[in-house]
């Protein structure tokens, strides 16, 4: 469709201030936290409701042309690239909290609202919402329900999908519809199980009724040093063998605390070749009892310091760190690739050995940090682009992915497949998995405009993929603008 005329049919439905057309604004919607790839849209629309997202939607369908839904823009795996020739439909407007119910615990919010924000709405009444990813200060709810993201406590919380109770959702027609309910267990499919997590792919949420939990009774929080990577892995399964279900359990290696020291500070031991941090949470009877078999452990599989946080303040400072992680490495290379799979726990030292082997034949850094807990690795692949080191690491990091599933695992535990690794899909799933996933998909979007070339592998996406993005040396100089 013309452009000109597609973006005066949006004009039409949604008014001249919700649609961005000139050249310099498109350019803020051309990628998300996956930097290597950008495309401009067409256009970028910012509806403020239900009605007007659905307005928009149907302008796209009945002209054919493929839309995006957008949220922070905070993903890592590709899932909000635009489309050439396409629309993105920005979430940010829907920023409200509609309605708290304390004695239900469940709150209504709209997809804008960012994750951190749901808990500060119910602190008051000693509530929380549980999945807390390290961009939880940004990332918001619309697009924890896209990418059923987890965090840090995913271990004993489970992720987005186990704290929803209903959505609704504007389908790839323009339909208006809800999925799941108020009671805890509806009959029939499970669409809002199909809904959570498939990348944008089946519509647009609207609206989202979460669930809500009370603050626990104690948290107590450890950071334990190692010499290295493996010992620290062999620590992780012998605490959850014990039968001990942490709140969290985290690892960082060497690198990853040299960039979070850089950055923040945090307090981590910089002569240390790994720090796993565990937390417990629940009756203070029960996390003192296991607070101090974790300690044991921990000391039984050669741990060199033990550092107890004190305080709560102190307790901050090492989640502080933590989640500061992926931005930290900036720190310490201009350019890097955040990895996302996941292994068995009894596999993570293999696993880790075998990353710092590929590191090592690709001759680039990876700095390891991730949910050790549930064996979600995020090993953060280290290059530079004027370098030309691009194409190594892309490599590396595929290399990476495809390890997991390998080692039984799989290629994603929540950033989601996206752009970034959907033609890396064939190796963990047959074709019959990925013909019924094609079903689904079109069940709901039969004529493929709702995020298209995302998650699933497909001819034009694995043979002519967006190359990544590579200033001209004028505009590395500042001399010129790309727009």
């Amino acid at each position: 469709m013309d452009r000109v005329a597609l973006q005066a049919e949006l004009v039409a439905a949604l008014g001249a201030d919700a649609v961005l057309a000139d050249p310099v604004s498109l350019r803020a919607y051309e990628c998300d936290g996956l930097t290597g790839y950008r495309v401009v849209p067409a256009c970028v629309v910012l509806p403020r409701d239900t009605a007007q997202v659905a307005a928009a939607v149907r302008v796209c369908a009945r002209n054919g042309v493929p839309f995006v839904a957008r949220g922070a823009g905070t993903g890592l795996s590709g899932g909000a690239l635009p489309v050439a020739d396409g629309v993105v439909i920005s979430l940010q407007r829907l920023r409200a909290v509609v309605s708290v119910d304390p004695v239900n615990r469940r709150a209504v919010v709209e997809p804008g609202v960012t994750n951190l924000d749901i808990s500060r709405a119910v602190a008051a009444h000693g509530l929380y919402f549980a999945p807390d990813p390290s961009s939880q200060q940004v990332c918001t709810i619309g697009g924890n329900v896209a990418e059923n993201s987890g965090g840090a406590h995913c271990l004993k919380y489970g992720f987005t999908v186990h704290h929803i109770h209903e959505i609704e959702v504007v389908l790839p027609d323009g339909t208006v519809t809800t999925l799941g309910g108020p009671a805890p267990h509806q009959g029939g499919y499970d669409l809002l199980g199909a809904f959570i997590g498939s990348e944008g792919t089946l519509g647009i949420v609207t609206r989202i009724t979460v669930k809500l939990l009370p603050r626990p009774a104690a948290v107590r929080t450890l950071v334990a040093d190692f010499p290295s990577v493996e010992q620290a892995g062999d620590t992780v399964t012998a605490i959850v063998a014990a039968g001990i279900v942490p709140a969290a359990v985290e690892m960082m290696d060497a690198l990853a605390i040299e960039a979070v020291e850089a950055a923040v500070s945090a307090g981590y031991s910089r002569d240390t070749a790994a720090a796993l941090i565990v937390e417990l949470d629940g009756p203070p009877a029960e996390v003192t009892a296991q607070f101090a078999e974790v300690e044991r452990l921990c000391h039984e599989h050669g741990t060199t310091k033990v550092h107890v946080a004190p305080t709560p303040e102190a307790r901050a400072a090492v989640w502080k760190g933590r989640k500061a992680a992926f931005a930290a490495v900036g720190r310490i290379s201009p350019n890097y690739f955040v990895q996302d799979g996941v292994v068995p726990r009894t596999r993570l030292a293999e696993a880790l050995t075998r990353i710092g082997e590929l590191a090592d034949e690709a001759g680039l850094r990876v700095a390891n940090v991730f949910h050790a807990g549930d064996g979600n690795l995020h090993p953060l692949v280290l290059y530079s682009e004027a370098r030309g080191e691009h194409e190594r690491a892309e490599h590396l990091s595929s290399s990476i992915a495809e390890l997991c599933v390998d080692l039984g695992g799989s290629l994603s535990g929540e950033h989601g497949i996206g752009t970034d690794k959907a033609c890396s899909m064939p190796r963990q799933y047959d074709d019959a998995d990925l013909a019924t996933m094609t079903l689904l998909r079109r069940a709901f979007d039969p004529d493929d405009v709702c995020n298209p070339g995302k998650l699933l592998p497909t001819p034009r996406l694995c043979g002519e993929r967006p190359g990544p993005h590579r200033p001209h040396p004028l505009e590395a100089a500042g001399l010129i603008e790309r727009i």
